[in-house]
């Protein structure tokens, strides 16, 4: 088993031994690493101020706007802003793309296949099947960027933008494949039967390949470090106070005790994640599909009551993509602001959903990235161009009326404004989405941290992460420091940087791969391995 912190070089890893007895005596020492302290002494005080955010911020706002100048370094000359970490993930998905020859088309319906349990054999090794691994995946990005990022990024870029986000999720649906299937060739199966895996795994051991096996345990521990801090605030307190916001227009009660909101969701959110991984996916498989449902077919209705405004409204999305018209930097505006809505909510080459498809059943790696290409498909081709559709046919990202919400970059409000042309009682059903969004994400993201966590600590704190993330979940619902949750928003965009070094390094071992699957499918090799039933 990995000693934790064994991304760090020895000198930087002293412990303390506490014995109960003689050294001698066969008895077992006790290891505690002080960076575990170090860890819990940077968040406690963020949970003790949280109650003064002036404070908070002041110390935040200053980190961030470090972190910010490298993360957001604007790389266009102009008007128009391409900021460099969006720029990264867009050209790690053109370059995938076009190495892996376009599987994300060619392999779509093999991979529907799969996800029916159609190639189960009795070598299948894993914690979850190959559909809750997905809906998992899903319900940590399924979430409120789907409802206000779309929104924002309409009314910034307008209508042309959703052309750029639906391309955009179609390249990301291969940096979701490569992802997945290293992630299941380099997992690790514990003696407990848990398994490991993700970017920590496959950057760790994919470089010691490459005799490189420092700078991967490097880039590991810095993925297991921005995935924790980042699960904290985007992951949690992020999730509860933009829900609360939506709730509070509905039911006043939590207007003057925000904190029985907070304390009702984390109650919500503990019985799951205690629980573990099966957990999780159990509780994912049932929620995922019917929030899903449930806000499609609200968009779906407002789509179908406008229907005559259809055609018109996707001769302009299409036209705006290459011609806007009064948009900020012009078809680079609305090309960035597609694709940053896209890579926002998709997760795609963030490396965070890898981390549940290690732990899915299959024999073959190549399997489960298949299954993958199905995550942005559905996250952002389907559910965020159904969002777009609904804002631009009811005409709300330009319309005088909303100006002061689309200054303020308030996308939740925007997107109630368009359901509220329909009927008064539909932002209704958008609110029953925003909590179901925002509770989905937590109980996904919640276990991204913890299993960076144990990665960092070992499997015995990862109790310790549990308790942190409900807390942080009690403390965003009465006190919400901007700046804190800037810095998580940042260190969430940051594990870019480790995970697409790696999936470069890698991509020739999926590449490879992939070829023998194919070779195997063609032959009739896999259909000869299926389980009858």
């Amino acid at each position: 088993m990995r000693r934790p912190l064994s991304f760090l070089p020895a000198r930087f890893r002293p412990k303390f031994d506490i014995v109960a007895g003689n050294n001698n005596s066969g008895e077992t020492q006790v290891a505690i690493h002080p960076y575990l302290f170090v860890l819990a002494a940077g968040l406690f005080p963020q949970l003790a101020l949280a109650a003064e955010p002036g404070r908070i911020d002041s110390f935040f706002g200053t980190l961030n706007a470090y972190l910010a100048s490298v993360i957001f370094y604007d790389i266009f000359p102009g008007e128009a802003v391409m900021p460099f970490i969006v720029a990264w993930l867009i050209v790690g998905a053109v370059y995938l793309t076009f190495r892996f020859s376009f599987v994300n088309l060619r392999m779509m319906r093999h991979g529907f296949r799969v996800l029916r349990g159609k190639y189960r054999t009795a070598d299948d090794k894993g914690e979850v099947s190959s559909f809750q691994a997905l809906t998992t995946a899903l319900s940590a990005t399924v979430g409120l960027g789907n409802i206000a990022g779309v929104a924002i990024a309409i009314s910034i870029g307008g209508p042309g933008a959703t052309f750029w986000m639906i391309v955009a999720g179609f390249l990301g649906m291969t940096t979701k494949f490569t992802e997945a299937t290293l992630a299941q060739r380099y997992r690790e199966v514990r003696p407990d039967g848990r398994i490991m895996g993700g970017p920590m795994e496959y950057l760790s051991k994919g470089f010691a390949e490459f005799n490189l096996p420092r700078t991967g345990k490097l880039l590991a521990g810095m993925f297991a470090v921005f995935t924790v801090l980042g699960s904290f605030g985007a992951g949690s307190a992020f999730q509860v106070s933009q829900s609360l916001g939506a709730v509070q227009e509905q039911i006043p009660f939590f207007n003057d005790t925000p904190i029985a909101y907070g304390l009702i969701v984390a109650l919500a959110v503990g019985v799951v994640i205690i629980g573990g991984l099966r957990r999780i996916a159990h509780v994912a498989e049932a929620v995922v599909p019917t929030m899903i449902l449930i806000y499609l077919s609200a968009c779906l209705w407002i789509v179908l009551s406008n229907v005559e405004q259809v055609p018109q409204a996707l001769a302009m999305i299409f036209t705006e993509a290459f011609a806007p018209i009064a948009v900020v930097g012009g078809m680079v505006g609305a090309l960035v602001q597609g694709f940053k809505r896209a890579v926002f909510s998709s997760e795609a080459g963030l490396g965070s959903a890898a981390i549940v498809h290690s732990t899915a059943s299959v024999k073959y790696p190549i399997r489960q990235g298949m299954v993958a290409l199905y995550e942005p498909f559905i996250d952002t081709i389907v559910i965020c161009t159904m969002t777009a559709l609904v804002i631009v046919i009811t005409g709300v990202y330009n319309d005088p009326a909303t100006l002061a919400l689309r200054e303020a970059s308030k996308g939740a409000a925007l997107t109630s404004v368009a359901f509220a042309t329909v009927s008064d009682w539909f932002p209704i059903i958008l609110t029953v989405s925003v909590v179901l969004f925002a509770y989905s994400t937590m109980i996904s993201w919640s276990y991204y941290g913890e299993r960076c966590w144990t990665y960092l600590f070992g499997e015995r704190a990862s109790m310790v992460y549990r308790v942190l993330f409900l807390l942080f979940i009690v403390v965003a619902s009465v006190a919400s420091a901007a700046n804190m949750l800037d810095f998580t928003d940042l260190l969430v965009l940051a594990m870019a940087f480790p995970n697409l070094i790696g999936l470069y390094l890698l991509s020739g071992k999926v590449r490879r791969m992939l070829t023998d699957y194919q070779d195997k499918l063609k032959s009739g090799e896999l259909d000869r391995e299926k389980q009858p039933g």
